[in-house]
């Protein structure tokens, strides 16, 4: 591991993460090592950091946007490499919900856990997922911050229940398990982190 690379995205600092990858990368250290070893830990270290209230929403968004910027070097690297990718997903808010931070968060997460995302955006009908599942994503995560727009959910699992190879997550502010349970959907992330061991586990078991 390299610590400062980790301590760096650990911190948000966006141009030390671009010159410690851009330093390990002049080194001929393996763009998986660098990814693998330092940067995932480092976003997992956050999250779940998160999940125990000892960081709060602005450290993980600097965390994340900090991650973010050595995948941007790392991931035409990846790609020349040959390097697979651990699944495809795609992540959206609800149609009718223009609220993204949560998930962009999840979106970013989930790029720094090995996963090739569909970032959706906002305002997603049905159709918008399922053009992402007809383009190979088979876990699919809905984000919503309104109890207005959240009943929508329930119509995108509907949508799917044909489909056993696709699972849904859902998660945001006003999401509870119970209701993800109420909807039968596969899944729910009370936040970002455990949005990731969620699509992990999903994964693992497919």
């Amino acid at each position: 591991m390299n610590q400062n690379l980790f301590t760096a995205v650990c911190k948000g600092d966006r141009n030390k993460v671009k010159e410690l990858v851009n330093s390990e990368l002049a080194g001929n250290t393996s763009p998986n090592v660098i990814l693998n070893e330092s940067m995932i830990p480092a976003i997992r270290n956050i999250g779940e950091r998160f999940s125990k209230h000892e960081v709060f929403v602005p450290e993980m968004l600097i965390a994340a946007r900090a991650m973010q910027a050595g995948l941007d070097i790392l991931s035409p690297v990846l790609a020349k490499a040959g390097h697979k990718a651990l699944g495809k997903v795609a992540v959206g808010t609800v149609k009718g919900d223009l609220h993204d931070i949560g998930k962009n968060l999840v979106s970013i997460m989930l790029k720094g856990a090995g996963y090739e995302v569909n970032d959706l955006g906002v305002n997603c009908p049905v159709e918008k997922y399922d053009a992402a599942v007809q383009n190979g994503a088979t876990v699919v995560l809905c984000s919503a911050l309104l109890t207005t727009t959240m009943t929508y959910m329930k119509d995108i699992v509907d949508h799917f229940k044909s489909n056993p190879n696709v699972k849904i997550i859902v998660g945001g502010a006003p999401v509870t398990k119970d209701y993800a349970n109420s909807i039968s959907a596969h899944g729910y992330g009370s936040d970002a982190y455990e949005a990731v061991q969620l699509v992990d586990s999903l994964f693992k078991s497919a």
